[in-house]
C-alpha cells in the first residue's frame, strides 16, 4: 500500500465518520426522497391532523426506504421510531404535576432510544453532540444572537396575541406554575435541536442535498410544534426559524450555540405567553 493511502480506502476497510459525524452523502433521488417524505408527511398526520393514519406514513416511508438501500430504511427506521415514542404522549402545554413529568419522559426517551439503538445495535456514530471546544464564538456568532434577541421582542408578543395562540399555554399564576413554564419551554427547546437537528436532520443529511434534508427537517419539526401550540399563521414563524437552526448548527458545528440561540428565542415566547395572560406583570413589549 503506498504510504499516503488512507486506511479506509484498503479493501474491507470501513470508512471513518468526520469529526462533525455526516460520513460522505449519498445522493438519494426518486424513491429515496418519496421515501422521506412519507415520513415527514406521516408526521404532519400524526401531529398536525393528529390523525392514526399518519402512523401508515411512517411505516410506508421506512419499508420504502429499505427497499431503496438499507442504510436508508434504517436511518429512516430511526427516526420514525422517535416520533412513535413522541407521539405515545399528547404533547400539548399542559404544565400539571403529572403531564409535566410524563411528557418529560417520552421527550428524553425519543432522544435516547433512537440513539442506542444507532450506536449500541447499529455500531454507528453519525448521530453527535458537537461542542466545539478550543473555537471562541466570533463576532458574528454573538451577533447573531443579539439579533435572535431583539427580533424575538419584535415578533413574538406580536404573534402570541394578535393570532390568541397564548391560549394554548396555561394562564400560570402560582410560583410553581411559573416555574414549570419556563422549565417546560426551555427543555423543549434543548430537545428540540437534540432530536430534530442533532438526530433527524444529521441522518437525512447522510442521503440528501443540503435543503432537501433541511426541509423535510422543518416539516416534521414545524407538525410538532403545532401541537405544541404554535398553531394559527405560527407556522410562517416557525418553518423559516426550523430551517435557521439547521443552517446554524451546520455552519458552527456547535450544539452550545444553537443551543443558545433557541433558548434565547424560548426566553422570550416564555415572557410573551405571561405577559399575554397577565399584561400588568410584565409590562416590557408594546403589544
Amino acid at each position: 500500500m503506498p504510504a499516503s493511502q488512507h486506511p479506509a480506502d484498503r479493501e474491507g476497510a470501513r470508512p471513518q465518520p468526520p469529526v462533525f459525524g455526516f460520513p460522505e452523502r449519498q445522493r438519494t433521488a426518486g424513491p429515496g426522497t418519496l421515501a422521506a417524505a412519507l415520513v415527514a408527511a406521516g408526521a404532519v398526520l400524526v401531529f398536525g391532523v393528529q390523525s392514526s393514519w399518519g402512523y401508515a406514513g411512517l411505516a410506508g416511508g421506512v419499508v420504502l426506504g429499505l427497499l431503496v438501500s438499507a442504510p436508508l430504511g434504517r436511518d429512516l427506521g430511526l427516526i420514525a421510531l422517535g416520533l412513535g415514542i413522541v407521539s405515545s404522549v399528547s404533547m400539548e402545554a399542559d404544565i400539571s404535576w403529572p403531564h409535566f413529568f410524563l411528557m418529560g419522559a417520552a421527550l428524553v426517551a425519543a432522544v435516547t432510544v433512537p440513539y442506542a439503538v444507532h450506536r449500541l445495535v447499529l455500531r454507528d456514530r453519525a448521530v453527535r453532540f458537537p461542542r466545539r471546544r478550543g473555537r471562541p464564538w466570533s463576532r458574528l456568532e454573538w451577533g447573531w444572537l443579539a439579533f435572535v434577541l431583539v427580533a424575538a421582542y419584535l415578533i413574538l408578543p406580536f404573534y402570541f396575541i394578535r393570532s390568541g395562540t397564548y391560549l394554548n399555554w396555561p394562564a400560570v399564576e402560582s410560583p410553581s406554575e411559573i416555574g414549570r413554564l419556563l422549565v417546560g419551554v426551555n427543555a423543549v427547546g434543548i430537545w428540540d435541536e437534540l432530536f430534530f437537528i442533532c438526530t433527524v436532520f444529521t441522518l437525512l443529511a447522510r442521503h440528501f442535498a443540503f435543503w432537501t434534508a433541511n426541509v423535510l427537517t422543518s416539516v416534521i419539526f414545524v407538525s410538532f410544534l403545532w401541537e405544541l401550540g404554535y398553531q394559527s399563521w405560527g407556522p410562517f414563524l416557525t418553518i423559516p426559524f426550523a430551517l435557521v437552526q439547521a443552517v446554524i448548527f451546520t455552519r458552527t458545528k456547535s450544539l452550545p450555540y444553537t443551543v443558545t440561540a433557541h433558548l434565547l428565542f424560548d426566553l422570550i415566547v416564555f415572557l410573551a405567553i405571561v405577559h399575554a395572560h397577565h399584561p400588568g406583570w410584565l409590562p416590557v413589549f408594546v403589544y
